[in-house]
């Protein structure tokens, strides 16, 4: 075990695993939280942000006792398991100190922060020492590591921090992960990390968020922007959030979208909500009955399809966008996988699958495919096409309470020894001994 001592970047630990004693995973970290102190003081660790199941917990400093294969050791696994909220008067080293415009108080230069070292301080207390920074305003500016007191700026408001060094940290990051990160930012913080954002990464954040939060931070986004992220979210996705605006806003948006982007989203919103064409998707994987089984599975092996999705091609006769011409059958991945390459999908298509209609209600979608073990079911019109596809993610979608993705883990698995964070990480002056360590150098 690395032994607590030395200097610790924090974009080091962002990410790892934190274990308790037994080696049993927690969570990973997510941040470093400190407290800013008055003047040129070293702002004070008071401990970690760490993930767990999608929420966040507060782990003190004090019970961090070394890093081992790369992963944060704790010396107890007495923890509250309420989630994190953050106070008035503490800071996120990620979330919100990379990225600081700032100054060096010797040349007076503009610098911006790119890193942050904590590191354990006589009588036990750890705190965050040193800044890595990049000298001037280029990308590839000098980095230097200074002490805290050499540079200034820090207490002052900033209208545009921006957020390139915070994602890069954070670029491996699920969305449903990232989604949760942003939630729990501040307003300010919020608004410069979606503008950070590329459309395509933003639209699968959006698309883990509740719709509150995905009305909220749409609405603050200037509406070409909004309508280019609209653009990249899937149809069914859009369409479920331009149905949660005014009519008028939705429109406004829908006329800035390309024709042919709106299109699709537009057939959607024709559909009631917790029906099988207000679920469905508009862009499953659909071939012609001459395909063959290896342009199938090549078809089904595209990153971006949902594993419900990849786990069927449906076959139609033209055309063969939503809505389709007459629907022929699906074939299931399992059975594109048992037949020879060169073998027409046509004939291997299951019949035996009776379609949905869009008006088919929740219940009756979740019984159809619990019914036939399916991940996904074929949505058809009277004229027998193909209109969409309804998957198990979606029914999920609507099954769940409302709200369940910021919903605290369950109180009970507190247990009578959790400890407060009230009670324990508040008194700073009681975290001596063991804290985070390592060493290590700015994370450039």
């Amino acid at each position: 075990m690395t032994a607590v001592s030395g200097r610790m970047f924090c974009r080091r630990l962002a990410g790892l695993l934190v274990l308790d004693p037994n080696g049993d995973v927690v969570g990973r970290l997510r941040d470093v939280v400190v407290m800013l102190r008055p003047g040129s003081q070293p702002p004070r660790v008071l401990g970690l942000a760490v993930e767990v199941q999608r929420h966040p917990i507060f782990v003190p400093i004090g019970r961090v006792t070394g890093v081992e294969s790369g992963a944060v050791v704790l010396s107890s696994a007495r923890l509250s398991w309420r989630r994190f909220a953050q106070r008035p008067g503490e800071t996120l080293v990620l979330g919100e100190l990379l990225d600081r415009q700032v100054t060096l108080v010797a040349t007076g230069a503009p610098a911006t922060v790119v890193d942050a070292a904590i590191e354990q301080v006589r009588g036990g207390d750890w705190v965050l020492d040193h800044v890595a920074v990049r000298i001037g305003r280029r990308r590839r500016g000098e980095i230097r590591t200074v002490s805290w007191a050499e540079v200034t700026g820090f207490s002052l408001p900033e209208e545009d921090q921006g957020a390139a060094n915070m994602l890069e940290v954070f670029e491996k990051l699920r969305p449903a992960d990232l989604a949760a990160l942003l939630r729990d930012l501040s307003d300010k913080r919020r608004v410069e990390v979606t503008a950070a954002l590329d459309d395509e990464r933003l639209a699968d954040v959006l698309e883990e968020l509740s719709e509150d939060e995905q009305v909220e931070l749409l609405g603050g986004l200037a509406d070409e922007r909004a309508a280019d992220v609209l653009e990249a979210m899937g149809p069914d996705d859009a369409a479920d959030l331009l149905g949660d605006l005014p009519a008028g806003d939705a429109e406004r948006l829908l006329r800035l979208m390309e024709p042919w982007e709106a299109a699709p989203v537009r057939r959607l919103l024709v559909y009631p909500d917790r029906t099988a064409g207000g679920m469905m998707t508009s862009e499953p994987v659909i071939l012609g009955p001459n395909a063959t089984v290896a342009e199938a599975i090549a078809r089904i092996r595209a990153p971006e399809l949902s594993p419900a999705l990849a786990a069927q091609v449906y076959v139609v006769r033209p055309p063969f966008e939503t809505p389709t011409g007459r629907y022929l059958g699906l074939v299931h991945f399992q059975r594109l996988l048992r037949e020879p390459p060169g073998a027409l999908v046509s004939g291997v298509v299951d019949v035996g699958i009776t379609p949905l209609r869009p008006e088919a209600s929740l219940q009756e979608v979740t019984r159809h495919l619990a019914s036939y073990n399916l991940v996904a079911v074929p949505v058809l019109d009277d004229g027998a096409r193909l209109v969409g596809v309804v998957t198990v993610d979606d029914v999920l979608d609507h099954l769940l309470p409302p709200g369940w993705r910021e919903h605290d883990l369950d109180p009970d698995t507190t247990g009578p020894d959790a400890t407060s964070r009230d009670a324990t990480s508040r008194n700073v002056t009681s975290l001596g001994g063991s804290g985070a360590g390592g060493s290590g150098a700015a994370g450039t």
